[in-house]
């Protein structure tokens, strides 16, 4: 009878508990859980029935959607949650991500970003559909707290009075339309800005001057690209869409000059091309910031490619990493002579040791001689390396098998007796 009562006991004890939890603490679970299971959280008890109103952190994406009763249309779902967040919601919302990208229709975005505007907003992703672009309303420019900002299918149009975000950090611009002036003038009145993405944005010449810079990954047409005023760079991706035709439309000894500063390096295939102009046999000065050179959708069958990428490798003298993503379709195999010279280029690494390389990563390696001899000076030449990691390319039509391959590579010599490496047949 005793341990009747004791059951029913802590059965009656168990509303109490958490009826009686400190604010602070149902906040830090609320806050935790999806938005969908924090409103279910209303249910637990009289006292957690509007707390998930005062979340300051708010997600709205497809994980919602295909929660949610698939009986309503996405966007009656959407308006009724926009509704509830509007009408309900008290207190600031520092956070607020809307991912809306198979969402045809988008109704009460003006009056939630107005909404947004009036509560401190200070971390704002905004994505849209594809083909369905979404013109920010005059309230956006509003957003005085703003520190991070991602766009995405979005267009802006700026107001004649808009300043600039005086505390925007971070930036990030997906498939937007902006008249080009615009964006430098935009990125220029952002004085604290560190982090920069510009993805298919522009289609006109735009200068970025931003002193605080210190990331910046841009995927668009070089040829409309100019930087400036960013002694801070740290980190610099590059992906050139504008596939400029003939190589060589920019030197890239005078176009790494503004950059003292970088660390990391990421360029594609295109991107090299374009800066493949005349390259002497190393910068005409010192780049010793620079510890990690990625090179991607890369081709060594190109003879202005091979000897920008060479040059590249050859004019960080602290270079610490190396990743190289082997593509060929971009061009057609080497003949005879372009290869012997391509070979002659790789060869000229025979003259410098990389001292400080640590790390070395092929993917897409198909056993081509220049592939070959890459990796076979990376090997003799690299006295502190650690690891070599090797992926070889796909299909049947390749030069040598994987099997050949591994057994070439097995019988280079090793600067570095601590080197491993790693070949992955699957």
């Amino acid at each position: 009878m005793p341990t009747k009562d004791k059951k029913r006991g802590s059965r009656a004890l168990a509303p109490d508990i958490l009826s009686n939890l400190p604010d602070n603490i149902i906040d830090a679970i609320v806050m935790r859980l999806p938005l969908r299971d924090a409103v279910r959280t209303s249910v637990l008890s009289k006292m957690w029935r509007y707390n998930w109103c005062r979340l300051p952190v708010w997600t709205i994406d497809q994980a919602l959607w295909d929660m949610t009763n698939n009986a309503i249309s996405p966007t009656t779902r959407f308006t009724n949650i926009i509704y509830h967040l509007l009408t309900l919601h008290v207190g600031p919302i520092s956070k607020f991500t809307l991912s809306i990208a198979t969402l045809g229709n988008c109704p009460k975005i003006d009056n939630l970003i107005y909404f947004l505007s009036r509560n401190g907003i200070q971390h704002l992703v905004l994505q849209f559909p594809r083909g369905n672009l979404y013109k920010l309303p005059s309230s956006f420019f509003t957003c005085s707290q703003i520190s991070h900002l991602s766009l995405q299918n979005c267009l802006i149009m700026f107001p004649p009075a808009f300043k600039g975000f005086e505390k925007l950090v971070s930036l990030e611009l997906c498939d937007v339309t902006i008249p080009s002036k615009f964006i430098g003038s935009l990125i220029s009145c952002c004085p604290l800005l560190e982090h920069l993405v510009l993805h298919s944005t522009i289609s006109n010449h735009i200068q970025i001057r931003a002193p605080k810079l210190r990331s910046f990954d841009f995927t668009g047409k070089l040829i409309f690209l100019s930087l400036e005023d960013v002694p801070l760079l740290e980190k610099l991706s590059l992906v050139d869409t504008g596939y400029s035709g003939k190589a060589g439309k920019c030197g890239i000894a005078k176009f790494l000059e503004s950059f003292p500063a970088l660390k990391h390096l990421h360029l594609d295939y295109f991107s090299v091309r374009f800066f493949a102009g005349e390259v002497t046999k190393q910068l005409p000065f010192a780049l010793n910031s620079l510890k990690r050179l990625h090179l991607s959708e890369f081709s060594l069958d190109e003879l202005d490619v091979a000897s920008c990428a060479l040059y590249l490798i050859k004019s960080f003298p602290f270079l610490q990493e190396i990743e190289i993503e082997v593509y060929d379709d971009w061009v057609e195999p080497a003949g005879g002579d372009v290869t012997s010279e391509i070979l002659e280029k790789v060869k000229s690494l025979s003259n410098v040791t990389l001292n400080h390389l640590r790390v070395v990563e092929f993917a897409g390696i198909t056993g081509t001689d220049p592939e070959m001899q890459l990796i076979k000076l990376l090997l003799a030449k690299s006295p502190k390396l650690a690891r070599m990691l090797i992926k070889p390319g796909v299909g049947d039509d390749t030069p040598k098998s994987r099997i050949e391959v591994l057994a070439e590579i097995t019988q280079f010599r090793r600067a570095s007796p601590r080197a491993e490496v790693v070949y992955k047949l699957a």
